[in-house]
């Protein structure tokens, strides 16, 4: 999508990665917001979990859910 600000597309191609880059960056910016906004209180994300979320989006969260999920199992058995 980013390509086709370098070098765009033919013309109806164009406008639609334009609307599309455009719903992405918002889609993952919303995705960021709710996921610092939903934190218990005290609890922070790095920059660079914001970063790696605001770029790859849902599947980073699924990422830091597995670890999440591990952690907790894990504490589970310790008790």
């Amino acid at each position: 999508m980013v390509f086709n600000l370098v070098h765009p597309f033919p013309k109806p191609l164009k406008y639609f990665m334009d609307i599309a880059m455009v719903f992405m960056v918002f889609m993952h910016a919303l995705q960021t917001i709710f996921l610092k906004a939903t934190l218990p209180k005290g609890e922070k994300l790095s920059k660079m979990m914001q970063v790696r979320i605001f770029f790859f989006g849902v599947f980073e969260m699924l990422v830091m859910q597995k670890k999440i999920k591990a952690a907790l199992d894990e504490a589970k058995k310790k008790q």
